[in-house]
C-alpha cells in the first residue's frame, strides 16, 4: 500500500484495479448524469418544436442528434484503435515532413525516448486514452523507428474533432436565427401589402410607364455593355447595404404568386419563406462526407511556412462575396428582363421566375455554398481556439499575429454578412426558380394534394396517374405543377387547397 501511495504522489499512472471505488463510482455517475441531461433536454426541444407543428426545426434537431452520434462513433473509434494506431512504426525520417513547426521543435526518435523514459506514454501524457501506449512506443523504439502518433496527438486530433463540429453546428443556428431576425422584419411589408389588397382589390388598372416603378428605378442600368458591368458592380456593392428594399420584395412576391398560385393574391409569402428557411436549416446544420474530406486537406496542407490557414480564411469571404453579388444580380436581371421589353405595363409590375438565372440552373447550388462557407468559417475559428486552449497564443501552430489577427477579423466579416446579408437574399432570390418549393404546402396538404390530382388525371381519362409512391420529391412537385398548369377547368380546387396551407 505504501508503494501504492507513492507511485500515485509520484505522478505514475495508477491502473483502474488500484483506483478506490468511489472515484470510479463518482466519475461515471458524473458523466451519466450530464449525458442524460443533455439527452433530455433535446428529447423535450424536440416534443415542443412537434407540439408546435414545427416538423422542419424538428428534422434539424434530428440531423444534429446525428451529428453527435458521429462523434460518439469517432470518439469510440479512436479509444478502441489508440493502441493499433500507435503501434504502427514508420521511419523516423518520415516524421520530418511536412511539419507544422520548425524543425527545432520537431517529435524526434530522441524526444520519444525521453518521453517514453520519464513515464509520459501511458501516464501523464494523456489518462483518457488509456492502455498500452509506453509497449507500443518501446515496441517502435526496439525497432530504430518511431510510433505513428502518440497518446497525446490522438487525444488532441481527437479533441479538435469534437470542437469543430459543436463550433459547426452553434455556428450555423447563431446564422439562421440572425438571418431569421432579419427576415422577419419584412412581415410589416407583407401585412401593409394584405391590407392594401384588402383595401383596393377591385381598383381599375392604371396604365404606368416602366421607368415609374422603384423597382425599375433602383435595380435598371440602362442597356449595352457597359451596363453589364455597371450591373455586376452595383450587384457587389448592393449586398452591403439594403440589401432587399421593399420594391423588391413587393415586386418578387407578386411574380411568384402570378407564377405559383394566382388564384390566391393574398397568399402569405412571408410565411412561405419561413417554412422553406427552416426546411434548408436541416441541410446546413449538418456535416456533410465531402466537408470533412476538405478538413483532411486542410489538416493536411498546415505545414510550417506556409501559412496555410491564412490563405484559406479568403476561400469563404471570396464564395459569400459571390454569392451575394449572384442573388443581387438575380434580381437586377428580373428588372432588366421587364424593362427591355415593355415600356408601360398596365396595373402591377410583374416579373418572371426562371431557373435560368441560378448557375448550372440549379438554385440549390447556392445553400451547398452556403453550406460550405458556414462550415469553412467554422473550421477556422474552431482551429484558432483549439490551438489556443491546447498549446497555448506563443505555440508555433498558432502563426504569427500578423496572421491570426487578420482571420479573426474576416471570420467575424463573414459570420455578420452571411446572417445579415447573404442568408435574408438566399431566402427570397432562390423563390425566383422555376418551381415552387414543397414548404408551400403543410404535410398534410401535400398528401392530399396528391391524392387530388391522383383523381383528376383518372377523370381525364388520359391515362397518366400521380403516385405518391415511387418517385422522389422533385419529380413529384415538377409533375404536379404540370399537372395543375394543364387541367384549367380544375384549378379552383387545388387553389383552395392552397389557401388552407396558407391559413394552416
Amino acid at each position: 500500500m505504501a508503494e501504492e501511495g507513492a507511485a500515485a504522489a509520484a505522478g505514475v499512472e495508477m491502473k483502474l484495479e488500484f483506483t478506490p471505488t468511489w472515484i470510479v463510482a463518482s466519475v461515471c455517475s458524473l458523466i451519466v448524469v450530464i449525458s442524460l441531461v443533455v439527452e433530455r433536454l433535446l428529447h423535450r426541444l424536440g416534443k415542443v418544436l412537434k407540439r408546435k407543428n414545427q416538423k422542419p426545426l424538428f428534422d434539424a434537431l434530428q440531423k444534429v442528434k446525428e451529428e453527435l452520434m458521429l462523434l460518439g462513433f469517432i470518439s469510440l473509434l479512436l479509444t478502441v484503435f489508440q493502441g493499433v494506431i500507435q503501434g504502427i512504426c514508420i521511419p523516423e525520417g518520415w516524421s520530418l515532413h511536412m511539419l507544422p513547426c520548425k524543425k527545432e521543435e520537431r517529435i524526434t526518435k530522441a524526444h520519444f525516448q525521453t518521453a517514453f523514459s520519464a513515464g509520459h506514454f501511458g501516464g501523464g501524457g494523456r489518462r483518457l486514452l488509456s492502455g498500452g501506449g509506453s509497449g507500443a512506443a518501446a515496441h517502435c523504439l526496439s525497432k530504430g523507428k518511431v510510433p505513428l502518433l502518440s497518446l497525446e496527438a490522438i487525444h488532441q486530433l481527437h479533441i479538435f474533432i469534437f470542437i469543430l463540429a459543436i463550433t459547426h453546428v452553434a455556428f450555423s443556428a447563431l446564422t439562421m436565427l440572425l438571418g431569421g431576425a432579419k427576415i422577419h422584419q419584412w412581415k410589416q411589408w407583407e401585412d401593409s401589402i394584405q391590407k392594401e389588397i384588402t383595401g383596393d382589390g377591385a381598383a381599375p388598372k392604371q396604365v404606368t410607364h416602366v421607368n415609374q416603378f422603384q423597382f425599375i428605378r433602383d435595380r435598371f442600368n440602362g442597356i449595352g455593355a457597359d451596363s453589364v458591368f455597371t450591373s455586376w458592380l452595383h450587384s457587389f456593392v448592393k449586398q452591403f447595404y439594403g440589401s432587399v428594399t421593399k420594391s423588391d420584395y413587393t415586386t418578387m412576391r407578386l411574380g411568384f404568386i402570378m407564377t405559383h398560385c394566382q388564384g390566391n393574391p393574398k397568399f402569405n409569402f412571408h410565411k412561405y419563406m419561413i417554412r422553406t428557411l427552416e426546411a434548408d436549416f436541416k441541410k446546413v446544420v449538418g456535416i456533410s462526407w465531402y466537408l470533412w474530406v476538405f478538413v483532411f486537406i486542410f489538416l493536411l496542407l498546415n505545414v510550417n511556412g506556409w501559412h496555410t490557414y491564412f490563405w484559406i480564411s479568403f476561400i469563404p469571404l471570396i464564395l459569400l462575396l459571390a454569392v451575394g453579388t449572384k442573388l443581387e444580380h438575380i434580381i437586377t436581371r428580373l428588372a432588366h428582363e421587364v424593362a427591355e421589353k415593355h415600356s408601360a405595363i398596365q396595373g402591377d409590375l410583374v416579373v418572371k421566375p426562371s431557373d435560368d438565372h441560378f448557375w448550372f440552373r440549379r438554385p440549390r447550388v447556392v445553400l451547398n455554398l452556403i453550406h460550405f462557407i458556414l462550415f469553412q468559417n467554422a473550421f477556422e475559428i474552431a482551429f484558432f481556439f483549439w490551438i489556443l486552449t491546447t498549446f497555448g497564443f506563443d505555440s508555433c501552430i498558432m502563426d504569427q499575429i500578423s496572421f491570426i489577427v487578420p482571420r479573426l477579423v474576416i471570420g467575424v466579416m463573414i459570420q455578420l454578412l452571411c446572417s445579415y446579408s447573404t442568408l435574408p437574399l438566399y431566402a427570397i432570390v432562390t423563390q425566383m426558380g422555376s418551381y415552387f418549393k414543397k414548404a408551400i404546402f403543410d404535410e398534410h396538404v401535400q398528401e392530399g394534394l396528391m391524392d387530388w390530382a391522383q383523381k383528376v388525371k383518372r377523370r381525364k381519362g388520359n391515362g397518366l396517374v400521380i403516385s405518391s409512391q415511387g418517385q422522389d420529391e422533385p419529380s413529384r412537385k415538377i409533375e404536379l405543377q404540370k399537372l395543375v398548369q394543364q387541367t384549367e377547368s380544375d384549378l379552383e380546387e387545388g387553389r383552395s387547397a392552397t389557401t388552407s396551407a396558407n391559413a394552416s
